[in-house]
Parts: structure tokens; C-alpha cells; sequence
């Protein structure tokens, strides 16, 4: 861990520090904002080496998740030994790590569902798929990035292409895997199924802890081997809700009515049973954020959803244009990256304020990240809500970043 407050602007508060977790000359990143990846106390998390901000290869030798524990001073050590480690979850008790061995290939090789305690001991095998999925035809590949793990720590779900290689835009689909009794079925098929960005809700009450927020890709295009070409079009993707099991799907009133457009990035609040976008405002040039309750499906008209409900929280900014964001486990504290000026890609955070309809507040700029476009920021909260992560390149090799002291008084 390296001390770069030399990257705070001139004028920053006393408390805030910033620090360098990742150093050598192989890129390192953190997850994808979205993945679960903390302990629930806020001591541990994963990062990975040899890989940039949308993932690595499952063909890099040099590619290891590492667990980084915070109490040490960031020390980091590997969780992940094997070629092909993909799509890692922290339980939510804090004592696991889940994670996948991919070796599949279009319609062949296997997928290995793996089980590891934090300290590296208890490696085990759960569940191998080598051939088609028990009811289907359908045998995994192109595995997505990120996994999520239901509030119970019972069922994982993520995504992959599901063709056989014989023809273009055949099927992606969600796999759910039961954890307890090892086992796992499909509960979405479809072509526009390719970028989900699955998130269980972290909700413990039962009425949403089974509920799964997923992106579904309209008019998006892949060849027979799953390469996308086109990723959406036309009035773009949409944001919807599936239980677990397949049933109660539902819809987010966002994006799809000629102006508004999904920007392709979402979370929950929380732990509460309303999510967040980012969506393009053609007209007006902006990227909003805007937080909903779920609503009942009437088609796959996003902002014209019937009895949809929205609360546009970037409306006290004056040109908001944020992309990527997350918020803290209590709902209270958010963090976002910021196309500023330039393309430059700042860091801010706000509060909530109180009341359904409130918008976030108390805006602050902490610092341009100095990260090129192949570096997203990705930036996210510990549980806690007391330190920022991010991603930069700004020294010629993308590296892990973290912001303490945030809300500290001085």
C-alpha cells in the first residue's frame, strides 16, 4: 500500500488520504463495482491482478483473485490458485469464497463451481457442468464476468451464451445455483439476454430477498460463437426483476422512449428493495440517476411503464453526467466516477437526503482519478460506507486505488 495524496486537489480536507493497494508492473483492478466482493464488517475484499475493469481472461496464467485485508495494511494475498478463475463472491457471512473454474469452450468443456474459506483453507468442489444443463440442451460458455449471491447465502446466479456454435444470436442465459443441495437450472433464455449484469437483492425480507435485477439487451447481435457485435440499439436495453425460481418478472421505469436510454450500469440501494440507474438524456446531453421501486411488467416499455415511480436524485446537480456508481450497505452514502471536463474522469460523492422523494446532497468533488478510457474508475463503497475504491492508469499501468476518510471531521 502506497500513500498518493499527491493526487488530492489542492485544497482537500486533512482527513481524506488517498492510497496505492496494487504496485507491480502487471495490471491490477478491482471488480466490477456491482460484484460482492466485501466481508461484511468491512476488513476484506477482493481485487484481481493481470486484468482490467470489465474482468480477465480465463486464459491468463498470470490472472489471480487476491484477497486484500485492510486491518494489515492492505496486505494481499491470492484466494484463487487455479488457470481460469472467474466470477468470485464473498458470502455474505463473511466466512466464503465462491468462485468458478471456467474450461469451456462453445458447446463443450466444463464449468467447475468451487467453495473456499477467506484464509485459503476448505477448498471443495460443489458442482461440475460438463454436460448439458439438467432439462436443456444447453451447455455454458463465454462465462460473464461477476456472480451474485442471494442475502441467504443459499442460491448464485450468473449468466453465460448457451449455443451450440451453429448459428448466430442463439441463446445467453441466467443459471441459478442452489448451494445447500448442489444443483442448477436456467431461469432466462433468450438472445437479449447477453450483458445481464445480475444482482440479487440484499434485502432480508423474504418478500425481495429472491428477487434478481437483470439488463436485458434489446437489439443487440452476436455471432454463433457468442462474440457480440452489437451490443444494443435502437431504443436500448431495459431494466426488469425475476424471482429466483423463474417467476414474477417485473420491470424498473427506465429508459426506452426515444430520449431516455439506459447508460448500462445499476444497483440497489442498499439494502432496500429500490435501484439506481444511469441513464442518457439525449435531448439535454446528460447522464441522470434516477432511483425506482420495482413495477408490475406491461412490455418492454421502460419510462411508460404503467404505475412506474421515479426519483430523478441527480436533479440538484447542475450537468450531471455520472456513469458509474454504488452506494453503501446502510442506503445512506454514494459514490459515483464523473465525465468532467476534457473526458476527465473525476470522483464525487453526496449523501441521501431524507424522504421517498429527496434528491441526493452535499455534492463533493474528491479528485480527477487521471484514468484514460480504458481505465474505467468503477469506483464503489465498503460496507461501511467509510472508504472508496476505484481504478486508475494514471501511472502508465492500471492499478487498485482507495479514498479513506471521507466523512471524518477534522
Amino acid at each position: 500500500m502506497i500513500e498518493r495524496n499527491d493526487l488530492l486537489p489542492e485544497g482537500a480536507p486533512s482527513t481524506i488520504s488517498v492510497y496505492q493497494l496494487t504496485d507491480e508492473q502487471i495490471p491490477s483492478s478491482h471488480l466490477y463495482m456491482e460484484a460482492q466482493v466485501f466481508t461484511p464488517d468491512s476488513k476484506m475484499f477482493l481485487l484481481h491482478r493481470s486484468a482490467g475493469p470489465h474482468g480477465g481472461e480465463s486464459s491468463d496464467p498470470e490472472h489471480r483473485y487476491l484477497l486484500c485485508t485492510l486491518d494489515y495494511k492492505a496486505a494481499l494475498s491470492p484466494i484463487t490458485p487455479e488457470l481460469g478463475a472467474q466470477a468470485p463472491s464473498v458470502s455474505p457471512d463473511g466466512r466464503h469464497c465462491y468462485y468458478f473454474v471456467d474450461e469451456t469452450v462453445v458447446n463443450g468443456g466444463k464449468l467447475t463451481l468451487k467453495r473456499v474459506d477467506l484464509d485459503g483453507g476448505n477448498r471443495e468442489t460443489l458442482l461440475v457442468i460438463d454436460a448439458p444443463i439438467p432439462g436443456t440442451k444447453y451447455r455454458p460458455s463465454q462465462l460473464y464476468p461477476i456472480s451474485t449471491l442471494s442475502s441467504d447465502g443459499k442460491r448464485l446466479a450468473i449468466s453465460a451464451f448457451m449455443g451450440d456454435g451453429t448459428r448466430p444470436d442463439d441463446a445467453y442465459g441466467l443459471m441459478v445455483f442452489d448451494l445447500e443441495n448442489p444443483a442448477v437450472r436456467v431461469i432466462l433464455e433468450g438472445q437479449t439476454w447477453c450483458n445481464l449484469h445480475a444482482q440479487y437483492c440484499r434485502s432480508t425480507d423474504a418478500a425481495h430477498a429472491r428477487d434478481i435485477m437483470v439488463q436485458e439487451n434489446h437489439g443487440n447481435a452476436h455471432d454463433a460463437n457468442g462474440v457480440i457485435t452489437t451490443l444494443v440499439s435502437g431504443d436500448g436495453a431495459d431494466i426488469h426483476l425475476v424471482r429466483d425460481d423463474g417467476t414474477d418478472f417485473r420491470s424498473f421505469p427506465w429508459g426506452r422512449d426515444g430520449n431516455e436510454y439506459c447508460q448500462g450500469h445499476q444497483c440497489w440501494r442498499g439494502t432496500s428493495a429500490e435501484a439506481i440507474t444511469s441513464t442518457v438524456n439525449r435531448k439535454l446531453g446528460m447522464q441522470e440517476l434516477v432511483q425506482s421501486p420495482q413495477a408490475p411488467f406491461a412490455g418492454h416499455v421502460g419510462l411508460a411503464t404503467p404505475g412506474g415511480q421515479r426519483n430523478v436524485i441527480s436533479r440538484e446537480f447542475e450537468t450531471p453526467h455520472f456513469m458509474h456508481f454504488a452506494t453503501d450497505r446502510a442506503g445512506k452514502r454514494f459514490v459515483s466516477d464523473y465525465r468532467g471536463p476534457g473526458g476527465a474522469w473525476h470522483l464525487y460523492t453526496a449523501e441521501f437526503g431524507s424522504g421517498a422523494d429527496a434528491a441526493l446532497e452535499n455534492w463533493r468533488f474528491i479528485l480527477d482519478t487521471r484514468s484514460s478510457d480504458r481505465a474505467h474508475p468503477h469506483p464503489f463503497l465498503s460496507p461501511d460506507g467509510r472508504r472508496a475504491f476505484f481504478n486508475s492508469d494514471e501511472s502508465g499501468v492500471l492499478q487498485a486505488y482507495m479514498v479513506v476518510g471521507l466523512w471524518e471531521k477534522a
